[in-house]
């Protein structure tokens, strides 16, 4: 018998502007949370301030075993599993760890456009998100990559400069 855990990252939708709180909740509970946040310069009538956002409004990330699957409900602010046809979109760790890099490095990368065409598969050999295996949904310039995120509906939409890539066949 196989006594190690199958843990699955799943998408979760929140109330508006609950996911800090929810993260928060979720990690007290010790259930593993994911919330991909930003800075972005807020603009108010008397000041400027840096402040931190979620990249995806009322979205954050779990990585739960199958038996906690109802848990996640016990925090306040959130509404429902991200689902397709009744079942919650399970989200593959390539995803999760895409957009942890293309977050956490917000380095550049460059790829030439002739090469890369819609709809291609690529796999980034160099510069911080090597490893990363993304579909190219759409070439912008020669500096813009759409990196789809499975099962959610969203893109990353990464500048690149300075990396390398190999087209899957």
């Amino acid at each position: 018998m196989d006594d190690k855990k199958k843990y699955t990252w799943y998408a979760l939708y929140t109330k508006s502007r609950a996911e800090k709180k929810v993260l928060e909740q979720l990690t007290n509970m010790g259930i593993k949370a994911y919330l991909p946040m930003k800075k972005i310069l807020r603009q108010w009538s008397d000041r400027k301030k840096w402040v931190e956002m979620p990249v995806i409004s009322s979205y954050i990330f779990v990585n739960i075993l199958k038996e906690d699957y109802r848990k996640v409900f016990e925090a306040n602010g959130v509404v429902a599993y991200v689902s397709y046809k009744g079942h919650a979109c399970t989200i593959p760790d390539s995803d999760i760890e895409a957009m942890r890099r293309t977050i956490e490095n917000q380095l550049d990368f460059d790829v030439e456009t002739d090469q890369l065409k819609k709809g291609q598969t690529i796999t980034v050999t160099s510069g911080p998100l090597k490893g990363i295996t993304g579909e190219v949904l759409e070439v912008q310039g020669a500096k813009k990559l759409y990196l789809r995120i499975s099962n959610i509906g969203y893109t990353l939409v990464v500048d690149l400069a300075d990396a390398s890539f190999t087209k899957e066949s």
